[in-house]
């Protein structure tokens, strides 16, 4: 994927200063969150573009003064546990984790540690999905991509093959190909781990295999791209 194509760590979302917003700004209890208020808003996981698809209009919470769409941070955790409990049901290696961008790739990479998933991180190649002739074919039943923009080739293919996508969705993402939507920061590096650590423990817990009031091995930071002179 091009620079011109993938503009990562340039985006705007990951200069702002984060967060604008306080807490009580948020019409929202402490104990109905997975996470605690300042731990979300601190990440900027409710920070996104100053882009806005029709799509995404339903999980706007404001716009602030400087353009930026900003994202109903309830929403987002309301729909973290319908997507945890629905990819609970599958064989974890049948839950293919998709992250093109550069801060996506550690992230989804530690989900699926933890969840046993299968990540596909970097560049996706044509036909993972659609070409059984391909060597390192896949045949998952569930995707779960970082960013529909970004990772457009693996939500076209899974469409033709008929695999239901979990998309995490900025303000500027449409819907087109995408099965449910966790409207979330999809660009920010310490968005992305907040979001993908939240959604890992989740599962876990709703498969069982973590009890309700446990966390997992790793941390957040855990889960965060690290910054390094090849970035």
């Amino acid at each position: 994927m091009s620079k011109k194509e993938d503009p990562e760590e340039t985006e705007e979302t990951e200069k702002i200063d984060l967060p604008e917003e306080t807490e009580e700004e948020f019409d929202i209890g402490e104990a109905d969150l997975l996470l605690p208020r300042d731990v979300l808003l601190s990440a900027g996981i409710h920070i996104g573009t100053r882009m806005k698809t029709k799509d995404v209009d339903q999980f706007i919470y404001r716009v602030r003064p400087d353009g930026l769409f900003v994202l109903d941070v309830k929403k987002t955790d309301e729909r973290t546990r319908v997507a945890a409990k629905f990819l609970a049901r599958f064989d974890p290696a049948k839950v293919a984790v998709i992250a093109g961008r550069l801060y996506a790739r550690h992230p989804a990479q530690k989900f699926s540690e933890l969840t046993k998933a299968t990540p596909v991180a970097g560049r996706f190649i044509p036909g993972l999905l659609s070409n059984p002739l391909y060597p390192r074919h896949i045949e998952p039943s569930v995707l779960v991509v970082s960013d529909p923009k970004a990772d457009a080739q693996a939500v076209r293919e899974a469409a033709v093959m008929g695999i239901p996508v979990i998309a995490l969705c900025s303000t500027d993402n449409d819907f087109a190909g995408v099965d449910f939507v966790i409207p979330t920061n999809n660009k920010g590096r310490r968005a992305l781990a907040v979001v993908y650590w939240m959604l890992a423990r989740q599962v876990l817990r709703e498969k069982g295999e973590l009890a309700p009031d446990k966390d997992m091995s790793l941390s957040i930071d855990d889960f965060e791209a690290k910054i390094t002179r090849e970035d």
